[in-house]
């Protein structure tokens, strides 16, 4: 039994027969949607399952430039976590993790999700009087979260330098238990299965080339593979969302950075936690595969690159090997960077635009792989009914006009 199962193990692996059907299907565009949404990543895929799946609309097509995952949802750092400041925020991470939570089991493919904890390391009084701040006000929203000082985080994680007199002195930290990783690619994998078995159409190659408007509402969408007419399009395109939005006349208060990430040669299990850093913008986790994934901050300058920029890159290395003496020999095997688009006050833009039926889902900034199912959960709502879902009522586009908005600059300083 042992050798056929390794037999046919590598039988399969070598050509693609059978035994290994698509996960999804390859159709062509049809000439009209109930609704389309504009990018093929986690957020995109989300919002049309659950339209499918909570709404009954069916009729759907997910569009992409490119294939499945091969954008933003494939370049981030996997980091789940909802302990932000603002009770805005933290009701919609907090939707989005409790979604993770039983997301395997609702779409029957195993997206990985591990809860190993969070940890927001402090290195200041200044910066550990806001992490209790954030707590409290975690603890208030029923969202779990603990400080921990630096005695319990030497016990905790005793290859983390606690030192008082290392260059980035460890006072303490938050800690969310419920918070951890979820493999981004099966997160897009799953969703987009589970969208085809309702009847979503995914196209991919098909990028968007102009946006079609009629009597002040959108009409349809201009691609490389023909119009395609819809009455609701939604722009899920992240860090290409003001580009798609020119292409109507609707002009978003976002700019696009680069984003650095890296991951390691794959070593045996030595961290079994995420741990972040504001002040210094690193954070580290260690994937199944045994590899250290390692984040750093936005470029500086705007752009849409997808390539690493060593010096961000070597500035967070710095700080890890500050934090973690033990990595300081660890071989790094690739570096890349995604494309973040970030708003004024580090919160997103969900719901309809200036132009009706025309909606967006954007704006994420460093943190849009954790929100992927509740943003698409409410997104689809929005678009099902016409009017926001209170939990992303407050994330409209007009609260940069009325001036209401949701600062989370603190908690979402850094990179998931």
């Amino acid at each position: 039994m042992k050798r056929y199962s390794v037999f046919a193990l590598a039988r399969n692996a070598l050509r693609f027969g059978p035994g290994w059907p698509a996960l999804w299907r390859s159709p062509d565009p049809k000439a009209s949607y109930d609704a389309v949404i504009v990018g093929g990543g986690g957020h995109g895929l989300a919002t049309a399952c659950y339209l499918a799946s909570e709404h009954g609309i069916t009729n759907v097509a997910v569009l992409e430039k490119g294939w499945i995952g091969g954008g933003n949802t494939g370049r981030n750092t996997t980091i789940v976590r909802s302990n932000y400041l603002w009770d805005d925020a933290a009701a919609l991470y907090e939707k989005s993790l409790q979604l993770f939570e039983g997301l395997s089991q609702a779409l029957n493919f195993n997206v990985m999700f591990s809860q190993r904890g969070v940890f927001n390391l402090g290195h200041s009084v200044h910066e550990m009087r806001d992490i209790a701040r954030r707590v409290n006000a975690n603890r208030l929203n029923g969202i779990d979260g603990r400080l921990v000082g630096a005695d319990e985080l030497a016990r905790l994680l005793p290859i983390l330098n606690v030192s008082a007199r290392g260059r980035y002195p460890v006072l303490g930290a938050s800690f969310q238990p419920r918070g951890g990783v979820a493999r981004h690619d099966a997160v897009a994998w799953g969703l987009a299965r589970a969208a085809d078995a309702r009847g979503v159409d995914i196209i991919q190659n098909c990028e968007v080339t102009g946006i079609r408007r009629e009597r002040g509402r959108v009409a349809g969408v201009e691609t490389t593979r023909g119009y395609i007419r819809a009455r609701k399009v939604g722009l899920v395109a992240a860090g290409h969302s003001s580009v798609l939005a020119s292409m109507a006349d609707v002009r978003l208060p976002i700019e696009s950075h680069p984003l650095q990430a890296l991951v390691s040669e794959p070593m045996k299990p030595v961290l079994d936690t995420v741990v972040m850093s504001n002040a210094v913008h690193a954070y580290i986790s260690q994937s199944d595969k045994g590899e250290l994934v390692v984040g750093a901050g936005i470029d500086s300058w705007n752009g849409y690159g997808q390539r690493g920029s060593f010096g961000t890159v070597e500035g967070a290395l710095a700080a890890i090997v500050e934090m973690f003496p033990i990595f300081s020999r660890v071989r790094m095997l690739r570096h890349w960077a995604g494309i973040v688009d970030t708003t004024p006050d580090a919160c997103p833009i969900i719901g309809e635009t200036p132009v009706r039926g025309l909606f967006v889902n954007c704006g994420w900034g460093t943190g849009g792989f954790k929100a992927t199912p509740g943003s698409g959960w409410v997104l689809a709502h929005t678009m099902a009914t016409g009017e926001p879902h209170p939990l992303n009522a407050p994330f409209a586009l007009n609260r940069f006009v009325t001036g209401r908005l949701v600062d989370e600059h603190g908690a979402a300083g850094v990179a998931h």
